[in-house]
Formats: C-alpha cells, structure tokens, sequence
C-alpha cells in the first residue's frame, strides 16, 4: 500500500471510527430515498454493516435496487465547518449477510451500538453489509480524495 493509499485510510477510518450515525440512500422506481441508520465497519473498510426493519420503505427500496450510498461526516453546524468539516461518500452494494460471517458482524456492530442488541435479534429486522466498492472523502469543500475497494466493476454489476 502506497503512502497516499495509507494516509486516505487512516482519515477514512478515523471519520468512521468518530461517527455512529450515517445517511442511508436508496431508490426505487428512480425515486432516491434517505435515511438516517446506526452503522459499524469492518477494520479492512471492506465492508460497512447496518440493520432496518424488514418492513420499512429502506428495506423495500434495497430488495429492488441493491446499489446504495451512504454519507458520512463530522459537521459541527458551526461557522467553522467551512474549513474543517469532513464528508465521506461510500459506494457500494447491499448484500444478505452469510451465516458464516454473521457472529463476527454481529459482534462488530452491537461493540458499537450494543443497546441495539434486541432490535438486531428481532425477526422483523434485517441484518445488511453493504460491500464496499469506493469511499470520496470530501475536505474544506473543495478537496476530494478517493480510494477504491477491490474491482468496482464486480461490486457494481
């Protein structure tokens, strides 16, 4: 990994590491959708893990079009957010998690968010990974970085 690919990581983990909500969008029928979702990530940034009820209009949404963004930052609504806010885009696909990496996810998550510990073992509610094809970090407005997980064309397709 190249000085630049590890200096875009570590900011990248750090906005992650610093916030626990982000705004989900999704779309359906070419209408976008937000919401606002607890999240967790894995260390490899791979992957991005949140859970919704299988009943609401997110879920819907992600059972026709899988493709997804998320949106991340450390706003502070104050004037100095003009020079040090941060923004993160991640790009990516939702996918059903496999029994396999379920526990480790899981417990990836609850670390995070454990008074989410019943609504995550609920029936009605639906344990999702998002893999991670691209993150766009946005700084002071106007500097973008980008780094790419993977091949972006298999995550995409």
């Amino acid at each position: 990994m190249s000085a630049t690919e590890q200096e875009i990581t570590k900011k990248i983990q750090g906005l992650l590491a610093s916030q626990r909500l982000a705004v989900l969008s999704t779309q359906r029928d070419g209408q976008p959708y937000s919401s606002l979702m607890a999240f967790a990530f894995t260390t490899d940034l791979a992957s991005i893990v949140v859970a919704t009820g299988k009943s609401t209009r997110k879920h819907q949404n992600l059972l026709q079009e899988s493709r997804v963004s998320l949106l991340v930052d450390n706003r502070t609504n104050s004037e100095s957010d003009f020079h040090s806010a941060e923004a993160l885009t991640v790009i990516g696909k939702a996918q059903m998690i496999e029994e396999a990496e379920r526990l480790g996810l899981e417990q990836i998550y609850l670390q995070r968010h454990p008074f989410l510990q019943e609504f995550l073992a609920s029936p009605s509610t639906a344990f999702l990974k998002i893999a991670v094809s691209r993150y766009l970090l946005v700084s002071r407005f106007q500097d973008v970085m980008e780094y790419k997980i993977g091949n972006i064309n298999d995550l995409l397709l």
